[in-house]
Formats: C-alpha cells, structure tokens, sequence
C-alpha cells in the first residue's frame, strides 16, 4: 500500500502547498479552520483540481499535472466522507449503499446486508437522509464508502455536526473500522485528542504547508514550531534565546532554564504543557516563582494561570482525583520545568 501526494493550488488568501507520503495505517491532518486541510482531501478525491502536481496511489496514478491526467472521482477508488455526509436525500438507506455497490459483483446483495449489519444499520435501511439522526448519517455515509472497497478512506472532519457524549461513542465506532479497514486512511481535524485517538501518523498543517509530520507520539513530544506546539495544545509558549548547548533564558518568566535536548541556533520560543509543570516549595534549577492570577474550576479539574516575575503568564492543570477531598487545590508560588519536558520551537 501506497499513497503519494504533491499538490499546489491558489486558495482565498494563501497558497496551498503539500507533499506527504503514506505507507500504512491512517494519518491525521491536524490544523485551524481554513488553512487547507479539506481542500488537500478533494483534491486528492478529484473533487477538485490543483492546478500543479500528482496523486499516486498504490502505485497507480490518479492526477498528474504534467502527462495530463486527471482521473474523475468515481475512477480513482478513493472513499470520501464529507462533513455533511452527501448522503442522496432522495433515496433510502439501503439505495444510497447499493449505489456504491459494483452492480455486477456476485455477492453485490450480500455485501449490502453485511454493511448494514455491520453499521448497526439493518433496521433504519428504508429510511431516507432525513429521517435519521447524525450519527445515524454519519454511520450511513460511512458504510456508503466502504461499499466500493476502495483502496483509499478520506475522512473530513466526521464528527463536526455531532454533539459531545455521541461523538465520542462514533470516535471508538470509528477507531475500530479503521483497524478491520485494509487500506490507507486520511483524517482531516481540528481537534488533537481526535487526532491522537484515531491516527497513526500526524501531520500539521498551517495556511496550506505541512509544517510537519511524523508518528502522532514524536509529534506531540516534538512539535518543533509554535504553531504545531499551539495545534497540539501546548498553553504555556513563550519567547526564548539560546545561552548555552543546553540553557535558554525566557524574559517573560524571568529565569534561566536547563534543557533535556541540545539548543538549536534557530530557537525562537519554548513550550511547557500545562499538566507538565510540577509545584514545588524550594527555589533552584528550572524554578519559576508566580503569583496566583485567575483559579477555574472545571468538572475533573482545576485550571490555574499565574503571573511570573517577568510579567509572563503560566497556565497550570490539576486533575481533581490527585486532590484530597472536594477541596480547592493548594495554590503553588513556585513550578519546577522539568527540563525533558520543554519543547524548543523555531
């Protein structure tokens, strides 16, 4: 299995610029609303068309700029789940997904009762669009793709309509059609936990460029920008210069700080995670003195920002099951930084 993609194309505001390449499993395309992410997935789907590059997948060329080709969507085996589901609102269920059954496959009709079945869909199939819920839809429209076996899952931003508790219900639904799914998926999402619960690989994206990618871990403990740190929920990100191979200064905190890494010439900002910063009532290497700013109490934890000396701002988690009783957290006036926790960001 292969998927190899190389798209230009002139967007509202910005250019749209990527290349990536995906060999296995299901990889997250994580960025803000409206830097690209649905676009790169519809051109990819031949919904759209760059105006330069390729899409080759499993080593079949589905777009090239430069020999001319550009295979249309229902050619290129390409599953595409859009974020309002395109379910024909004029059929039923069942019609929507024998359309997308080869109508001269053998087992064409026992292909359908087993998607139904296995969408939990068997009892709802002469239901149109209208009559069903969103998740119902969602679970139709994703059924729908995978009545055309294709080689390749596009799914833009599935959980978007979807309220809080049935989202997470469809995210596990989900999770596990994509482990029996035998070829490559692409996820596109603004949500990180989404993003680290169902994707393998991540790739960051920010006004049309991939400012990174790579195994969805290594991304969250090295984001190496400010932008993928803020994209993968670092709240702690601050100005900082390099004053040694492993020592930095951050003005806004007012304090030197020991590094885990080696410190590139070309640091610009560091990043500390909220849930990363430990209390402490001793001063020495990597202690920042605060101020209590603002205390919030949330349904499993409390969330503190504090004012350092330099005039900064230190965002700070507590989860309430490492609290004694039904208490308010005993407020720190010093953290402790480990030093492997701090991201160094260009």
């Amino acid at each position: 299995m292969s998927l190899s993609v190389r798209l230009q194309k002139t967007l509202s505001g910005f250019g749209l610029d990527v290349e990536f390449a995906l060999s296995s499993g299901v990889l997250g395309l994580l960025g803000a609303s409206g830097c690209g992410k649905s676009m790169t997935l519809r051109c990819i789907s031949g919904v759209e068309r760059p105006y330069r590059g390729t899409v080759i997948l499993n080593g079949r060329t589905l777009y090239d700029s430069s020999r001319n080709i550009d295979l249309p969507p229902q050619k290129r085996r390409v599953g595409h789940l859009f974020q309002n589901y395109a379910l024909f609102p004029n059929m039923t269920l069942e019609q929507n997904l024998l359309c997308a059954i080869n109508r001269h496959a053998p087992n064409r009709l026992q292909r359908l009762e087993d998607l139904l079945g296995q969408f939990q869909l068997t009892e709802l199939r002469k239901h149109r669009p209208g009559q069903l819920s969103g998740g119902q839809q969602q679970r139709g429209a994703l059924a729908r793709c995978l009545a055309a076996e294709p080689a390749l899952l596009l799914l833009d931003e599935p959980f978007s309509a979807l309220d809080a508790h049935l989202k997470t219900i469809l995210q596990l639904q989900l999770k596990e059609h994509l482990s029996r799914f035998t070829g490559l998926a692409v996820l596109v999402t603004h949500d990180r936990d989404e993003a680290y619960l169902l994707c393998d690989q991540l790739a960051i994206m920010e006004q049309g460029k991939l400012l990174t990618i790579g195994e969805k871990g290594e991304v969250f403990r090295h984001p190496g920008s400010v932008a993928a740190a803020r994209l993968t929920g670092c709240k702690n990100i601050v100005s900082a210069r390099k004053t040694g191979d492993f020592q930095i200064f951050v003005p806004e905190w007012s304090c030197t700080l020991a590094t885990g890494e080696s410190v590139p010439d070309s640091l610009k900002a560091v990043g500390i995670r909220a849930h990363d910063l430990l209390p402490v009532n001793w001063a020495g290497e990597n202690t920042v003195r605060v101020k209590p700013c603002q205390l919030t109490e949330f349904p499993f934890e409390w969330n503190a920002i504090f004012r350092t000396e330099g005039g900064g701002l230190l965002h700070w988690k507590m989860a309430k099951n490492h609290l004694e009783g039904e208490g308010r957290p005993e407020i720190p006036i010093q953290f402790y930084v480990p030093r492997e926790k701090i991201l160094l960001l260009s």
